[in-house]
């Protein structure tokens, strides 16, 4: 995949968010990181629906949920503040998932790409490589 020079790449997971932006020129991607944003779970996302026992023994879904939709937020307010023109946004597919229900109509427009894996391990060489296979 192309990504345009500028884009934001947001790598996140049920307890992380890493932001990248790209200053490649196309078609190359060379991603510099940003500052990690403080990102506090504050809003239970869909996690409130999930109950925890024997049928559904992962207790920090809910944490994991709440997270993403933290960081939905977080993407929204660099949106609507004029901070954020283009998106390329990673996450593991369950996290994507809750990402995407909290997602403002603003900022969806200036998604330019996803994918669904956990990368948030990985150095921004493999990020970058990711992308370009994308």
């Amino acid at each position: 995949m192309i990504l345009p020079n500028g884009t934001i790449v947001a790598v996140a997971d049920g307890a992380t968010l890493k932001l990248f932006r790209n200053r490649g020129a196309e078609p190359h991607v060379d991603l510099v990181a940003c500052d990690d944003p403080d990102i506090v779970a504050k809003n239970p996302g869909s996690g409130a629906r999930h109950r925890h026992g024997s049928a559904n023994p992962d207790s920090g879904r809910g944490s994991e949920d709440g997270f993403a939709a933290a960081v939905a937020d977080h993407l929204n307010h660099l949106a609507l503040g004029g901070k954020l023109d283009r998106l390329f946004l990673i996450a593991d597919p369950r996290t994507l998932g809750e990402i995407r229900r909290h997602i403002h109509p603003q900022l969806a427009g200036r998604i330019v790409g996803e994918l669904a894996k956990d990368l948030t391990a990985h150095p921004a060489g493999d990020i970058a490589e990711a992308i370009h296979r994308a």
